[in-house]
């Protein structure tokens, strides 16, 4: 399984696979790069306006594949676009994977890398003030999880933009409507789903711990964005976490696109609403980073 997730990030990575994945802005660099924390290193796919000069917000990207595959160039499509047109710097966090790295490590390394970017600011030309994060399906989970704890441990985020993501990770999630109504989902089946459970939630971990929509209050969340898809099964895991935002407090807005799929994001090649819903998330975190006088 390492060796087969390991050939399709090859190829997820590939030049030729853009056809499918979408090509990156021109407004945009990207360098692979890497960086230390506390046992481990991580490589990160940073992206740059190519225009922009002085401190820029930070977004700090996190990409799908089940806690078990994926990687970090299968979004230089929405990361470029997004580092061009808000702008800001994209950094992109190639977390590690289960089975060898199960949760809570792939969380720890994305509230770990925020911390250690937003310490380093003038190193990597970010403004400390003005960061967000970004996550979608299991880099959903991620990027939700990196603001419930920052909530409480810092540093302070500007918005959080979650792309159809897991927010249930208990027993309970196959048990929402979307699962069954589209459980043979290509992108998205609900087989590929339990894998996916199996594999990243160890027997001694608390599940509840990494589900967003299982915390005891959601108060505290900085402005979000969820966006789903209408044929995905965790469209209603967006939509249970919005209600449950909206209940303690938070400004949250949701959109769920018709005819649009798990992953729709990633293959814009294929799938046409990957255009507007990309203006969305951008319009949104530009809103919120670059806040109008």
């Amino acid at each position: 399984m390492i060796a087969a997730r390991d050939k399709a990030n090859r190829v997820a990575s590939s030049r030729a696979a853009r056809v499918i994945t979408g090509r990156p802005d021109r407004g945009a660099y990207i360098e692979q790069t890497s960086i230390d924390l506390p046992g481990r290193r991580l490589m990160l796919r940073v992206h740059r306006p190519k225009d922009a000069s002085g401190r820029l917000p930070l977004v700090v990207s996190f990409h799908g594949g089940g806690f078990f595959a994926g990687t970090a160039a299968q979004n230089d499509w929405l990361n470029s676009h997004l580092a061009a047109r808000c702008p800001a710097v994209v950094v992109s966090v190639e977390y590690r994977l289960a089975p060898e790295h199960p949760l809570p490590q792939p969380i720890d390394d994305g509230y770990d890398t925020v911390v250690r970017l937003v310490d380093d600011a003038a190193r990597w030309g970010v403004d400390p003030a003005s960061v967000a994060v970004m996550g979608e399906s299991a880099g959903g989970t991620i990027a939700g999880l990196v603001a419930l704890r920052a909530r409480t441990d810092g540093p302070p985020l500007r918005a959080q933009a979650l792309i159809y993501p897991g927010t249930d990770w208990t027993e309970s999630m196959t048990e929402y409507s979307s699962v069954t109504e589209n459980a043979d989902n290509p992108t998205l089946s609900l087989s590929r789903l339990r894998v996916a459970r199996k594999l990243s939630v160890p027997p001694t971990l608390d599940p509840r711990s990494v589900s967003p929509v299982k915390f005891d209050s959601l108060a505290g969340l900085p402005p979000t964005l969820v966006v789903t898809a209408a044929l995905d099964p965790l469209a209603d895991h967006g939509r249970r976490y919005v209600e449950r935002l909206r209940e303690d407090g938070t400004d949250t807005h949701l959109t769920c696109y018709p005819r649009a799929t798990h992953t729709f994001l990633s293959i814009p090649g294929l799938v046409p609403a990957a255009r507007p819903a990309r203006r969305e998330i951008v319009a949104f975190l530009r809103g919120h980073l670059h806040p109008a006088p």
